[in-house]
């Protein structure tokens, strides 16, 4: 599309920097969004600098490699990208009458390229998390669009919500391919005669690792909070549920999309290492964590209070509500992450009248016992359960029958109830990251009772 006025007989960009600055006032409207901008070096940095500092959003790169044919290598015939993403045009490699191995020989050192890049622009930083968040990613123009097309993918296979791909110029029909494969394709000028990218710069010199580095490093190159994001939090808390005191601790990454309650399951607490490493992967991912005691010490004791679902699901509530009225976390999505009973726990607490809970993750819980609250729930549910856990296994099945919310029934093969298995509990945490990502922030309360649907994996 054209959003900003400039046409043909504009016919070319001061620098990267002008332009970036072009379309940053172009994509203003983001702002409100939190996004991440990813650039796609090394010429997409000096521009994305640019739209990241308008936008007031972390700055990142996103790393892929084209697949030059070996005799003209300008001509992509595919593309590669950070975490095994691989795009090949067969039909091109056939007509050029590349070999299995000339094929293979140019990924192989693509690959190299790709890994000194991550290594070069990033060093030991890790990227920034762009699970559940909108991503705006930028080059200084697109000719083929193989490269951006295997960024998006790339993107979309890392949990982004939402892609828009942003260039200062672009031919239209590469921006009408794209638009099948990102959310938005935004291109300042599109040029009935493109020819090359930098044909519509006025200074179109090379960028070095070192100029991508530096901007990097001075352009956000953290998630650092934008104006109005969610800063980082990292303190023990106190939750006050009139006659009983609640301790936990609330944790989140700067700009985090959503805040995840955890309700423990019988047997455990706040200081359970399950529940640890899964609340350090949510936040590796974009998300906050509260994990806190549902139960005193004394009450503990007592086995009939860890299966008193409505006493748990109060307490759940009661926290939801102190999230709400804590000025740093008051804007944040809630989501609730239940073990064991603590699953029956956070479908009580999600079908209360009036709660605005966005998602709901239960793994090897125990959602019958929510009972009669069961139909009431309207935010999307995953049901994650072991396939060694036959008992509740089909447990979970008769309460996803119940559910009139998008819900979801995930098995985990081989694994019992508390997935001790090798492998067994970073599967859990993929699965309630990638559905948190897709719910938390994407859907509204009450949304989802609109369209019920049900699936089982």
């Amino acid at each position: 599309m054209i959003g900003t006025g400039r046409n043909e007989a504009e016919t070319t960009f001061r620098d990267r920097h002008e332009a970036g600055r072009l379309l940053g006032e172009r994509l203003a409207p983001l702002r409100d969004e939190r996004p991440v901008v990813l650039a796609l070096p090394r010429g997409g940095v000096p521009v994305a600098a640019e739209v990241a500092a308008a936008l007031g959003a972390p700055l990142d790169v996103i790393v892929v490699r084209k697949l030059g044919l070996p005799f003209q290598p300008e001509l992509g015939f595919g593309a590669i990208g950070e975490g095994d993403i691989r795009l090949i045009d067969s039909d091109l490699i056939r007509r050029a009458g590349l070999s299995e191995g000339e094929v293979a020989e140019v990924e192989a050192r693509e690959r190299v390229e790709l890994s000194r890049r991550v290594r070069r622009y990033r060093g030991d930083r890790p990227p920034i998390p762009i699970a559940g968040r909108t991503v705006v990613i930028v080059d200084d123009g697109l000719a083929t669009g193989a490269t951006a097309r295997a960024a998006v993918r790339v993107a979309r296979a890392q949990g982004a919500r939402r892609i828009v791909l942003a260039v200062p110029v672009a031919p239209p029909e590469t921006v009408g391919q794209l638009q099948d494969e990102a959310d938005q394709v935004v291109s300042l000028i599109l040029p009935s005669h493109f020819v090359a990218v930098g044909l519509w710069y006025d200074d179109f010199g090379q960028t070095s690792d070192e100029e991508v580095a530096g901007l990097l490093h001075h352009g956000t190159g953290t998630d650092a909070p934008s104006e109005g994001a969610a800063p980082s939090m990292d303190r023990e808390v106190v939750i006050n549920d009139g006659d009983v005191v609640l301790p936990g601790r609330l944790e989140a990454p700067a700009g985090a999309v959503g805040v995840v309650l955890f309700a423990h399951g019988s047997g455990s607490s706040r200081h359970s290492p399950r529940n640890k490493a899964m609340a350090r992967a949510f936040r590796s991912n974009g998300l906050g964590t509260l994990l806190f005691d549902l139960l005193t010490p004394e009450e503990s004791g007592d086995r009939r209070n860890v299966f008193d679902i409505e006493l748990l699901g109060t307490r759940l509530l009661c926290a939801s509500e102190w999230i709400r009225r804590e000025p740093e976390s008051a804007a944040l999505a809630c989501g609730y992450f239940g073990a064991s009973t603590g699953g029956g726990a956070a479908l009580w607490a999600a079908g209360a009248p009036g709660n605005d809970v966005r998602a709901v993750v239960s793994r090897g819980g125990r959602p019958d016992l929510a009972g009669p609250r069961l139909p009431a729930v309207r935010c999307p549910t995953l049901l994650i359960v072991g396939g060694a856990d036959s008992d509740v296994l089909e447990l979970n099945r008769a309460a996803a029958s119940q559910l009139r919310c998008p819900h979801r029934l995930a098995v985990v093969p081989g694994a019992g109830h508390l997935f001790e298995e090798p492998g067994a509990l970073k599967g859990v945490a993929k699965l309630a990251i990638d559905w948190f990502a897709e719910h938390l922030v994407a859907g509204t309360p009450g949304e989802a009772a609109v369209n019920p649907r049900s699936s089982e994996v």
